[in-house]
């Protein structure tokens, strides 16, 4: 019987891992601590990757909006980790761990800038693009949770730190098993 070659199983379509050199492991711990350091310190803007986040959270809110007026406050959310999810899926499928893992570090630095946001969602203090609504005054008073705003925004704040934590680990650990397997 002939072998189907457009058969096969899912464990065979993705790449493996390529190996963790050195200078990607360092350039990906550069790159999470500066995560880090501008997602909770200052003025939290880390530049280059928070003006893409800006961008395409401002882009979720009219493309959701297409589909739900009453979702299209989601969107902003949504966009902005939905984009580093599917880039953090395409290397996962090509099997580039360090590009992998500086999209997993992107998609948890964008927890602190949804947590400072969520924060805000009572005193209403930042600046706002376009002077519009407050996302997460919408949100959060939809679900009846407007008075755990800056609770709410400390767990997910925690969770970024926990992530880009988790992600580093991983990828030391790639890089150990790299180095032993030489």
């Amino acid at each position: 019987m002939p072998m189907d070659l457009g058969d096969t199983s899912k464990h065979d379509q993705q790449a493996a891992w390529q190996p963790v050199t050195t200078p990607v492991l360092l350039g990906v711990l550069l790159f999470s601590a500066l995560a880090l350091w501008f997602g909770n310190h200052g003025q939290r803007w880390f530049p280059v990757l928070d003006g893409a986040n800006l961008l395409f959270h401002e882009f979720g809110h009219p493309f959701v909006g297409l589909f739900s007026a009453q979702l299209m406050v989601y969107g902003g959310t949504l966009g902005q980790l939905i984009f580093p999810v599917a880039a953090a899926v395409q290397f996962k499928r090509t099997g580039a761990t360090g590009s992998f893992a500086i999209c997993c570090v992107w998609l948890m630095q964008n927890l602190f800038n949804i947590a400072r946001y969520m924060a805000d969602a009572r005193a209403q203090l930042l600046p706002l693009v376009g002077g519009g609504e407050h996302d997460w005054t919408e949100i959060l008073s939809r679900w009846g949770w407007l008075q755990a705003d800056t609770r709410l925004a400390a767990e997910l704040t925690a969770l970024g730190w926990l992530g880009i934590g988790t992600c580093c680990i991983w990828l030391f650990k790639r890089w150990r098993l790299d180095r032993t397997a030489i």
